[in-house]
């Protein structure tokens, strides 16, 4: 389940008006966190609160996709870039579907976008999904204390402004350990990815399926959708692929059952190790296929070679994060978003190679298996947003199932 997030929205025309003078409505607001400290602000979106663990990204610009991205499900992200919303927003950089985030935090909203491509400001589109934003908070500090105590769970509210109580709102709300957030954002049927002048789209209809079974194009791909970007499905297509998206349930039978030339393990939400069905469905399929995961399909892969994962202090979270390609030496800058790692300890002992590290804190970044023909990375190689280095990885798949 989502946070539970009752937001009023301001009415559209008066809201229209108030961001055409270049003024907002300013309606008091309280971020506290399960420590204790509290930041006072500003509610862009109207009335309401919300509650989730507080992350930061560190990207200046992308924060369309950073709500869309299923990844931030259970999550209230800050983002360290001081003026957001100046470009609005579009239909063409979703992630997906909808909005993922439980709450969006700022230091200052721009109220008037100014882009050929908005279509509507930042406000209009967070109210439109029923979430949260606050602008006015100190996010240097914010994000300070995060890196100096650790990622934690906050509740942010325009109703209750007393610290102690929204602090206590915050110690009773579960945290991100041991829950699986990826029943909530998964497909909950199959889908074939559909290209088109957009970028592409998703399509579940009969006549979808029955051309992806007839395919014959250069290679047939099954991603497995445990909170997959659209981006991701854009990268694949670029490459020739005709791509499937299942459930993350899906049984392995049923998988090979399409007859896939290749599969993909995606991104997605939440403490990988309580995710048990995806682990112990992806260990039969190892050796079956090419397999390439990234995110939290690095982290499954490891876990269904008898790895364990852990939670890091505060994250990796933006497009800046410098990664170490240990087989070229060549020095990478990815986008990254994801709060748990693969433990490089736990994997002594297997027939793995380790591929990649992180130069901030030397956590595991990549892994791969020449005999049974997998590889896997922690960051995003699609990009979206971030620097397009790591793109050479959809490349290195097709390379796989082409052999």
């Amino acid at each position: 389940m989502r946070a539970v997030v009752r937001v009023g929205r301001l009415e559209r025309g008066a809201l229209t008006r108030l961001e055409k003078d270049s003024r907002l409505e300013r309606i008091k607001a309280l971020l506290a966190l399960e420590d204790g400290r509290f930041f006072r602000g500003y509610s862009f979106t109207g009335p309401g609160e919300t509650w989730g663990e507080i992350v930061f990204n560190t990207a200046m610009t992308g924060y369309q996709e950073v709500l869309t991205d299923p990844s931030y499900s259970g999550q209230i992200v800050t983002m360290t870039y001081p003026h957001i919303g100046n470009y609005g927003t579009n239909d063409q950089d979703q992630e997906s579907e909808r909005i993922r985030v439980e709450g969006f935090i700022l230091r200052d909203y721009h109220p008037v976008p100014s882009n050929w491509r908005s279509q509507r400001s930042l406000a209009e589109y967070l109210q439109s999904a029923g979430i949260l934003g606050l602008t006015g908070i100190d996010t240097r500090a914010l994000t300070r204390h995060i890196r100096q105590r650790g990622a934690m769970t906050g509740f942010m509210s325009t109703e209750d402004l007393d610290p102690e109580s929204l602090a206590e709102k915050a110690r009773q709300a579960p945290g991100l350990d041991g829950r699986d957030l990826v029943r909530d954002v998964t497909s909950t049927r199959p889908y074939v990815w559909r290209p088109d002048e957009t970028g592409g789209r998703p399509d579940d209809s009969p006549e979808a399926m029955e051309d992806w079974a007839r395919s014959r194009g250069l290679y047939r791909v099954v991603a497995m959708d445990y909170g997959i970007k659209y981006n991701i499905l854009r990268c694949l297509s670029a490459r020739g692929a005709a791509v499937l998206v299942l459930p993350a349930a899906t049984p392995p039978e049923d998988v090979l059952a399409y007859e896939p030339d290749g599969i993909f393990l995606s991104n997605g939400p939440g403490d990988p190790a309580a995710v048990t069905y995806a682990y112990e469905n992806i260990r039969p399929l190892l050796g079956q296929r090419p397999i390439f995961g990234i995110c939290l399909g690095h982290q499954l892969l490891g876990l269904a070679m008898h790895g364990r994962t852990f939670k890091l202090k505060f994250g990796h979270r933006g497009a800046n994060q410098p990664v170490k390609d240990l087989t070229t030496g060549r020095i990478e800058i990815t986008s990254q978003n994801h709060g748990y790692a693969v433990d490089i300890d736990s994997l002594a002992g297997q027939n793995i190679r380790l591929t990649h590290v992180n130069l901030n804190d030397n956590t595991l970044e990549g892994m791969a298996d020449e005999g049974r023909g997998f590889f896997s990375v922690q960051y995003h190689p699609e990009a979206s947003p971030g620097p397009h280095d790591a793109a050479y990885l959809f490349e290195r798949f097709a390379k796989l199932m082409r052999a």
